[in-house]
């Protein structure tokens, strides 16, 4: 029976494992001083040898004749694992049983000893698959096993992993794998299995492969049988992508603004049965060599991937390109691959963005007032400048905050003689920022180096970005952060933001403000 490359030629022991040695240089130090911790959690995107390196160091740690740190590959403890016979190396799949009752179970049954290993291993691949409940159930078994019991985690999306878990476990992070490392590893797997494959061929299966082994493998295994050479032609045909000469010349033609010329390529593709969704995906990435290319041409070389001459032609191209119109290519670009999965006819979209690629970068219209109008709120901007009071080095803007839910309770403290220097600091806010980092990352980046202090029902949060006021406007963003407040503390709290604003800038931000008018004559309001 034929079995796929990506299976026959899965790494059987840590030194067949590329692109890790980060990992598993580390993994075999511990197995060679016998300090194996009793939990693991290898974290990485799709292909990168999370699960490959979980099975070989369950073989390492019951191996009989332990090599440098790399099991032997010939004992019976090495045989019957890579065979899936050996009951001492369980192997589950948290995404089909992901329920409290498969963790029940497994918890179970790590009161019975090894049969034949010195460990009994569990490896759980895609753990965050797993419910809340199960996570409880797995979380103290984690925290306390037996000495002879070992988990290794496995996880495509670290972020839904519980703290808890993870605080328990040595973690582990695997990287992409180069494009230059996989392209080697398929040239030798190629000659092995003597199937024809050309470098250029190799280097884009690594490329599309995007950092995945396993992805790259199974695509030259389905090269394989349709091409007796395997070239960066049959790669692009059996992928369903781009030719490298089409891929090119639609790009020509975006910035000679030739849309005949764009719309006759596409119908080309299209005619071809192309994959328009993964043809924008490849310009997408193209037009980002332009732009590295144009904006850092030094440094380029280490940032951009890509064949001598087809460099040299990007090279070309970014001379005919201004850095705005590359950046607003690149934007039009994204948002068609999101709508093109929603749309009924893909074509239509793509050519409705051909069209907008090829058109200059649309300049914003300035609207003129009144000059008269003008020069009087310009005058009275001029005078608030003169009145701003610079007393202090950091002048204390406060902002209140609308109910952010209709649960939120009014202050219940005088606010009028309040004293901020007075009230005491908040000591969960570090728990609630944290919690934040998993429910909003976005407005958790705004908060850094931020802090509070309560006073009765009130919470007062002081920022060190000035932004960060006008992101509460954000119906949503305040919602946010009120929840998360509620869910750590278990109360709600009425409120209030404020933001350290130096004198400088404070003369600097109304400064501005006056220039902008003068020079763009846009209607600003003052107070």
């Amino acid at each position: 029976m034929y079995k796929a490359l990506y299976r026959k030629w899965r790494p059987l022991k840590f030194d067949d494992v590329i692109s890790q040695e980060h990992i598993t240089d580390t993994l075999k130090n511990q197995v060679i001083n016998n300090k194996t911790a009793h939990a693991y959690l290898f974290t990485g995107s799709r292909g990168t040898g999370k699960t490959t390196c979980a099975r070989i160091l369950a073989k390492a740690v019951n191996c009989k004749s332990v090599k440098d740190g790399n099991p032997c590959l010939e004992c019976d403890i090495c045989r019957d694992a890579d065979n899936g016979t050996l009951t001492d190396i369980v192997e589950i799949d948290a995404a089909s049983n992901n329920g409290v009752d498969d963790i029940r179970e497994l918890r179970d049954a790590t009161v019975y000893t090894p049969e034949r290993c010195s460990y009994k291993i569990y490896i759980i691949d895609e753990v965050h698959m797993l419910s809340t409940s199960a996570f409880n159930a797995l979380l103290k078994i984690m925290e306390e096993p037996p000495d002879y019991v070992k988990f290794i985690l496995a996880t495509t999306e670290i972020h839904k992993v519980p703290a808890t878990i993870v605080s328990r476990c040595q973690r582990y992070d695997f990287r992409r794998i180069k494009t230059e490392d996989i392209a080697n590893r398929l040239l030798y797997i190629a000659e092995q299995e003597n199937i024809n494959l050309t470098q250029e061929g190799a280097f884009l299966i690594a490329r599309l492969a995007d950092g995945g082994m396993r992805d790259a493998i199974s695509l030259l295994d389905q090269c394989s049988v349709c091409a007796d050479v395997i070239t960066p032609e049959s790669v692009s045909d059996t992928a369903g992508i781009a030719g490298r000469d089409y891929l090119y010349d639609i790009i020509e033609s975006f910035a000679e603004k030739n849309i005949s010329k764009s719309l006759d390529i596409i119908n080309t593709l299209y005619n071809k049965s192309k994959d328009l969704s993964r043809l924008c995906e490849e310009l997408i990435t193209q037009i980002r060599n332009i732009m590295l290319i144009k904006i850092s041409p030094d440094s380029a070389g280490n940032l951009v991937t890509g064949l001598p001459d087809e460099i040299e032609r990007l090279k070309k191209i970014s001379q005919n390109l201004e850095t705005e119109k590359i950046m607003s290519m690149l934007d039009i670009l994204q948002e068609c691959y999101v709508k093109m999965s929603k749309v009924l006819n893909k074509r239509v979209e793509f050519e409705m963005t051909a069209i907008r690629l090829c058109r200059d970068v649309p300049t914003v219209q300035t609207v003129q007032a009144d000059n008269t109008e003008v020069l009087e709120k310009i005058k009275k901007l001029e005078n608030q400048i003169k009145n701003v009071s610079l007393s202090k080095d950091n002048d204390i803007v406060d902002k209140p905050i609308k109910n952010v839910s209709m649960e939120e309770p009014k202050p219940n403290i005088d606010m009028k003689n309040l004293k901020l220097e007075e009230i005491p600091e908040f000591e969960k806010w570090n728990d609630i920022l944290e919690e934040l980092k998993k429910a909003n990352p976005a407005v958790a980046g705004s908060l850094y180096a931020s802090h509070a202090q309560v006073a009765g029902n009130v919470l007062f949060i002081t920022a060190e970005n000035r932004w960060f006021v006008d992101l509460f406007k954000n119906k949503e963003t305040a919602v946010s952060i009120g929840e998360t407040i509620k869910r750590v503390t278990g109360q709600a709290y009425a409120l209030r933001v404020r933001c350290l604003v130096t004198k400088e800038e404070q003369k600097s931000m109304a400064e501005k403000l006056v220039e902008k008018a003068k020079n763009s004559g846009i209607d600003t309001a003052v107070e």
